[in-house]
């Protein structure tokens, strides 16, 4: 069975496949680059995680007639009263400038310390074929470091350590984030879900 993510971000396609292949599921995953060579953008303008996978998902379908699935991720940092959350991707002002959305929340986050820089990143996954759009959740607790370390990953990675951790996102290998991740922790929901799903239940 195909499944569309509707993404072309390779780390995040990269971190289900490999959660696909710990399941054992009879899925192909494909991304919107294996499908078409047309660029596809597809505007989240919903208020919350959960109102942006549902678009994403649902226009994906619409697109290529394919069950798809989506996410949409925010880091939410509890002195900030949930910022930046589902601007996350474009809290600098520019979409998917990680290097500047990175810069600013570590200005923001200057001069404080201890439980003001408790954050969590959430991750809300829909899935959608045509029917009832269904919705999973992820979350990681942790903390704001005051500088970047490491190189792997994206996002917010390198000045993320999440609780029970002294190392960022990025310093960890993608197969030990995996068994943290909150992304990891909605996938893992997902497939759950797919385990009974109609032709591909054991």
């Amino acid at each position: 069975m195909k499944i569309l993510i509707g993404t072309n971000n390779k780390h995040k396609v990269a971190e289900i496949r490999e959660k696909v292949n710990n399941f054992r599921l009879d899925i192909e995953i494909v991304s919107l680059s294996d499908i078409t060579s047309e660029s596809v953008e597809i505007e989240e303008s919903g208020s919350t995680l959960e109102e942006n996978a549902l678009i994403k998902a649902k226009s994906c379908y619409e697109l290529f007639g394919i069950p798809s699935f989506s996410d949409d991720t925010g880091l939410e940092v509890f002195s900030l009263n949930g910022l930046p959350g589902v601007h996350s991707a474009r809290f600098s002002g520019v979409y998917g400038d990680d290097k500047e959305n990175r810069k600013k929340l570590l200005e923001l986050l200057k001069g404080k310390d201890g439980e003001e820089r408790k954050a969590r990143f959430r991750t809300v996954i829909c899935f959608y074929d045509g029917s009832e759009p269904k919705l999973f959740e992820g979350v990681c607790t942790g903390r704001i470091i005051e500088e970047e370390r490491g190189d792997k990953g994206f996002g917010y990675d390198s000045i993320f350590v999440p609780d029970g951790f002294e190392r960022t996102f990025a310093e960890m290998e993608l197969e030990e984030k995996n068994k943290i991740s909150h992304r990891s922790r909605a996938i893992e929901k997902f497939l759950e879900f797919m385990m009974n799903y109609k032709g591909l239940e054991k």
